[in-house]
């Protein structure tokens, strides 16, 4: 497999991007940003009604990057030993030995993540963070890469506990998927089954091969100019009108790096307005609080940035 320093990864992306095409239909943008994601050491976040191709996706992606995957079904009694592991006495060993949970995983899907107490999504959500799990005095990395997809019904519905405003931030992007259109319906209904589909899909990449790209987003060039539209939407978004909280620091610091993953898929080793405005409402609708506390509403104000000029 050719290394991306030594040319340039976008046909490699690519590939990996008409590859997941085969399997998630009619999809390119929502694809296209979420392995904007993960080339940016991100986590994402899908908020949709079940049935779209959620956990489909998941593992769709999973597979063409050659990664080892799990999924954790959330529910109301799932404890966080369940998600990261627990130490268990062996009689013939003598000894409590760890048993490494889900977490322990390059891939984890947390499925219906909402559906989990407050106590257990802060269990997943500690290890997102810091990349590690302490337990019982020590403290275990977790894989390279790691990256979690985590679903989440509407909060209407029944039986959900919403995650509050400084988890949500944990998360690089928050998507939807959204039904499918007529001819992607069409062929989904006619075609074959896509779990069989996605079995018999080759991995594109391989985990070494995705960690270079990750450091190959690091290095894209960040012009001072551009540092100066990041600071103008930053400072934007806190007087918007009809905003209660605008964008944190943190929150400026992840758009420029799903900025830098949007300029690698598009072919560049430098930033352009062009790359932040790609990735921008997927970065902060989850982030900009409208005094309406509604998400229509946030939405809302994530185009007005995009109306805000380029200095």
């Amino acid at each position: 497999m050719d290394k991306p320093h030594r040319q340039h990864p976008r046909p490699l992306l690519d590939t990996v991007l008409s590859r997941a095409g085969e399997i998630i239909l009619g999809k390119p943008r929502v694809l296209r940003l979420s392995l904007a994601t993960l080339l940016a050491r991100g986590h994402l976040l899908i908020e949709d009604l079940p049935g779209v191709g959620k956990t489909t996706l998941a593992h769709t992606l999973a597979r063409v990057l050659g990664l080892g995957f799990t999924r954790v079904q959330f529910t109301s009694d799932l404890l966080p030993a369940d998600i990261l592991g627990v130490s268990v006495y062996e009689q013939e060993a003598q000894r409590f030995v760890f048993h490494p949970g889900p977490v322990f995983s390059q891939v984890l899907l947390a499925d219906e993540v909402n559906r989990a107490t407050p106590r257990t999504q802060s269990a997943l959500l500690e290890a997102m963070a810091e990349r590690q799990v302490s337990l019982e005095g020590e403290t275990r990395p977790l894989p390279e890469p790691f990256f979690v997809i985590a679903t989440q019904n509407p909060l209407q519905q029944v039986g959900t506990f919403p995650l509050p405003e400084s988890q949500l931030d944990r998360f690089l992007m928050r998507l939807r998927l959204g039904y499918p259109d007529a001819a992607a319906e069409r062929e989904l209904l006619a075609g074959r089954d896509r779990q069989r589909l996605l079995e018999a899909i080759e991995p594109v990449l391989d985990a070494p091969t995705l960690l270079a790209l990750q450091e190959r987003v690091d290095g894209i060039h960040v012009s001072g100019a551009l540092l100066d539209y990041l600071q103008a939407l930053i400072a934007a978004s806190r007087e918007l009108p009809g905003i209660a909280v605008g964008l944190s620091p943190r929150a400026g610091l992840a758009l420029l790096q799903a900025g830098k993953a949007w300029a690698l898929l598009e072919g560049r080793d430098h930033l352009l307005p062009d790359d932040i405005q790609a990735v921008l409402p997927a970065v902060v609708t989850h982030r900009l609080r409208p005094a309406d506390d509604s998400r229509e509403g946030a939405e809302h104000l994530a185009r007005e940035l995009l109306e805000i000029p380029v200095p």
